[in-house]
């Protein structure tokens, strides 16, 4: 059984309203965190998976759609103020946890956007139940894990997600990987276009999320590619193509080009509808205006 719990104020993301919802599974239950904004018809935002995944990356699109609909916003378990615990995390578990959520919180048919790596879970959600969502918006869509875009064998990646979830060695292997200086070089590598924007105070926000304890097992998982929703491109493909509901997506001009490669076999799929913006892996956080924009032209 799952149940949402009496509404409390956390640490707010988006300046909402905070709630837990108690999750149980096998046997279980977990605390996941998610933050409410606005008044009208439901629009649920997952955020991307990464080590800095928070639902407060997606405070601007929030904030903005919050003029006309009731955003809620999710912080997936294993990452930013939902329970961080030592679980085998897999796409069974958040494909889970998704259709288990909404199904408790909404009443409704909603509007889905997702961001990175949850486009696929969210494809998942709409095959699996059609009468449950009305519109979805992918922003800058992934499927794969960093280490498998850059090509490690599964065995390789399968032996780092262990390691990094031992006791010693992979506490200081995730604190090498989550330093500040790290964490600035990875968002101006892959995430932001404008590095001037990575201020001290900003990396310093994005380091936080790290030091939480238990923090790194769900990353662990991401990293490696042991939560890629689907095997390859073909199966993303086929899913994209399978559902019913109108899909918009928000594809990143500067995106890496193998995931940039991704998107446009994405957007080049009939019946999707396409918008390209300037931005990287993170176009949602760094440019909400215009994401924004981009999502209330579509819903």
């Amino acid at each position: 059984m799952t149940s949402v719990t009496n509404s409390t104020q956390l640490n707010s993301g988006i300046c909402g309203r905070g709630d837990r919802y108690n999750w149980s599974f096998l046997e279980k239950k977990y605390q996941v965190a998610y933050e409410t904004i606005g008044q009208g018809n439901p629009v649920l935002i997952l955020p991307a998976f990464s080590t800095v995944s928070s639902r407060s990356e997606m405070k601007g699109i929030a904030q903005i759609l919050a003029s006309k609909y009731q955003v809620t916003v999710l912080d997936w378990l294993g990452f930013g103020e939902s329970e961080c615990p030592p679980l085998d995390y897999n796409p069974v578990l958040f494909h889970q946890l998704l259709q288990d959520f909404v199904k408790s919180v909404f009443n409704s048919p909603l509007i889905l956007i997702a961001a990175g790596h949850a486009a696929g879970y969210a494809l998942k959600l709409a095959l699996d139940n059609p009468d449950i969502l009305s519109k979805l918006i992918l922003i800058a869509p992934t499927w794969q894990g960093p280490l498998k875009v850059m090509g490690l064998p599964d065995g390789v990646r399968n032996g780092i997600k262990t390691l990094v979830r031992s006791p010693l060695i992979g506490q200081a292997l995730y604190y090498l990987n989550t330093t500040p200086s790290f964490l600035r070089l990875m968002y101006k590598r892959h995430v932001y276009v404008d590095e001037t924007k990575l201020t001290p105070e900003f990396i310093a926000q994005k380091h936080q999320i790290t030091s939480k304890n238990g923090a790194r097992y769900a990353p662990a998982a991401f990293v490696t590619g042991a939560i890629d929703p689907v095997a390859n491109r073909k199966e993303f493909l086929q899913l994209l193509a399978s559902v019913s509901i109108p899909v918009s997506i928000v594809l990143a001009e500067n995106a890496p080009p193998k995931s940039k490669a991704e998107a446009i076999a994405m957007a080049e799929l009939e019946g999707v509808q396409a918008v390209r913006l300037s931005g990287t892996l993170g176009i949602y956080e760094e440019y909400p205006e215009a994401v924004g924009k981009a999502i209330k032209n579509f819903i």
